[in-house]
């Protein structure tokens, strides 16, 4: 089944490589591109993607507000922000707007492939420069909740936490754990559920605050 994706960014010659590349994969289709988020919101629903790719400062509205309206109105879409930007408050404000995963445009093209099935996957991808400054900064300005009593994980869960945090995909999880990575999905799942959360930035940030996983083993 190919994977539909909307491109959203204000630059013409992005938009033509990005859509270039993209459309070189069997896998994936671009079917529409939108030069600000509300172009992005008013075509949505005439295309239907699977994934939307956002870029974050754009004239008229930005990347941070059209995910997060986004992520409001079709919470079954993810976000995959593709940007320059590293900023933490960029990086910071584009998470906790609802983005699914946060990748630099220097990316490369099979890495960004990746992400954007991975994505439809389940699974999160930040940048690998970025993800223990976001993390750490997620936590700490986050209020820092009493963990539930009942709120708890076996053996392996907790090692599966472990390396969630530290970025690992489910594939990279079932390598170094020796196991599938159907294995790997179902108890990424049950984590996911214990912890109330919907992906794995999130989960990886409720570890955190609730002492699950301590920022110097990062």
């Amino acid at each position: 089944m190919t994977i539909k994706i909307l491109v959203c960014d204000d630059q013409d010659i992005v938009c033509e490589g990005l859509e270039r590349i993209l459309n070189s994969d069997p896998d994936l289709e671009v079917v529409g591109i939108a030069r600000e988020g509300n172009e992005a919101l008013k075509i949505l629903p005439e295309v239907h993607p699977d994934l939307v790719l956002m870029d974050l400062k754009m004239p008229g509205m930005n990347g941070v507000t059209a995910s997060r309206k986004i992520h409001q109105r079709y919470p079954e879409i993810p976000v995959l922000v593709l940007t320059t930007y590293d900023d933490d408050e960029w990086v910071f404000d584009a998470i906790r707007s609802g983005a699914s995963g946060y990748l630099l445009k220097d990316t490369p093209r099979e890495e960004l492939i990746k992400a954007i099935k991975g994505t439809l996957e389940g699974e999160s991808f930040v940048d690998p420069s970025i993800t223990r400054k976001l993390l750490t900064r997620l936590a700490r300005t986050t209020p820092e909740p009493e963990r539930p009593s009942t709120l708890s994980f076996s053996e392996r869960e907790m090692e599966i936490l472990q390396l969630l945090a530290r970025g690992l995909s489910n594939s990279e999880i079932a390598q170094e754990l020796f196991l599938s990575e159907g294995t790997i999905r179902n108890y990424t799942s049950a984590i996911f559920s214990t912890l109330g959360v919907s992906d794995r930035t999130q989960a990886a940030v409720a570890a955190i605050r609730y002492g699950f996983v301590n920022l110097s083993d990062l």
